[in-house]
């Protein structure tokens, strides 16, 4: 029997597909088995600028596959030679306590990270896609059992993430569609762990630490393109109130992720850190995600990115006053409204290991 000819997208389907993008309904995906269904691609698919913006993605992504098997490193090899050339994990009480609580972030992130990015491994479209995410699950895990053992050598019991934090990573895994984990995990809280990770390699409290952190690092640079490059196909198939709804939702994570920092104020503190030093590093990871990501939407304007760059000003302003400055409400809100205007935050370095 001859098989059925595959019907083309005509005005009705493309009608059909825009009322739906109105109403909500996501377009329908693209046939996941060997068979084409030709009804079910977008009406767009013939935009040469979609397709080649979806061609340098997937080019990228598999990039990202390949470097990550490339430069995979055993963790207990790693972390038992650092032991063994640098000497044993030994720290002063103040020190180790305000270290194990910031690392109880890195910690519970990695996880998260983990559980997320194999539920993208699994529901992601493209092959590219997948392959990059299943890198980066294995990325992940190893971070996981690494810092676990590290956190072992320091001599006591792993305890839970700070309350905000905890909060933001369960809203993180419990996101009800791909493109809010996406955004909450390779766009938030991952330039968040990579200027983490800085930090504690900068204040060299733990020599064995500061030379583990690098590894990290490299592999943690590579997974924000995943987000970056994975976004925009995501974000073209919302609906209006879809797009409002997600921009609402990553605003609330950022507040968390605002409050969560705050929370380790102290602890940045004992480390040679003042906290706003800190949230301006994590700042310009951020904006450098931004705008990887604005350029992989081909945005022609600079508005969202430097509307992004002022609230981003008054929040560090107005949530983390420098020691010479004013502390009551009203000081510290005039404060934030300047910064904002001057909105002078440099964007930071997110280059792909």
């Amino acid at each position: 029997m001859a098989a059925a000819r595959p019907t083309l997208i005509g005005p009705t389907g493309v009608l059909r597909r825009a009322l739906g993008r109105i109403r909500g309904e996501s377009r329908a995906p693209a046939a996941r088995g060997l068979g084409w269904d030709l009804d079910a691609l977008p009406h767009d698919l013939a935009d040469p600028a979609l397709l080649d913006r979806q061609a340098r993605a997937a080019r990228t992504l598999e990039k990202v596959y390949h470097r990550g098997q490339e430069r995979i490193w055993d963790g207990r090899d790693v972390l038992g030679e650092l032991v063994r050339e640098v000497g044993p994990v030994s720290l002063p009480d103040a020190e180790r306590r305000a270290l194990q609580r910031i690392l109880y972030l890195i910690l519970w992130g990695e996880l998260a990270a983990w559980r997320v990015s194999a539920d993208l491994a699994a529901h992601l479209d493209s092959h590219e896609s997948r392959l990059a995410a299943t890198s980066q699950a294995h990325d992940e895990a190893r971070h996981f059992y690494v810092m676990y053992d590290y956190l072992s050598l320091l001599g006591e019991r792993v305890g839970p993430p700070p309350a905000a934090s905890g909060r933001l990573l369960q809203r993180v895994l419990d996101a009800d569609t791909l493109a809010k984990k996406l955004v909450g995990m390779q766009l938030l809280v991952e330039p968040i762990a990579l200027t983490l990770f800085a930090l504690m390699r900068q204040s060299a409290v733990c020599p064995v630490l500061s030379e583990l952190l690098p590894y990290y690092e490299r592999d943690e640079a590579r997974h924000v393109a995943v987000g970056a490059h994975t976004l925009p196909t995501l974000v073209d198939r919302m609906s209006l109130i879809q797009a409002a709804e997600y921009w609402t939702w990553q605003a609330r994570l950022f507040r968390l992720e605002v409050s969560g920092l705050a929370e380790l104020e102290d602890d940045f503190r004992t480390l040679g850190f003042e906290p706003r030093e800190v949230f301006r590093l994590g700042q310009g990871k951020q904006l450098a995600a931004a705008r990887l990501l604005a350029d992989e939407l081909d945005v022609q304007t600079l508005w969202p990115i430097e509307a992004l760059r002022a609230v981003m000003e008054f929040t560090v302003v107005y949530s983390f006053p420098e020691a010479h400055e004013p502390r009551d409400p009203i000081s510290r809100l005039r404060a934030g409204v300047r910064a904002a205007l001057k909105s002078e935050a440099p964007e930071g370095d997110l280059a792909v290991a």
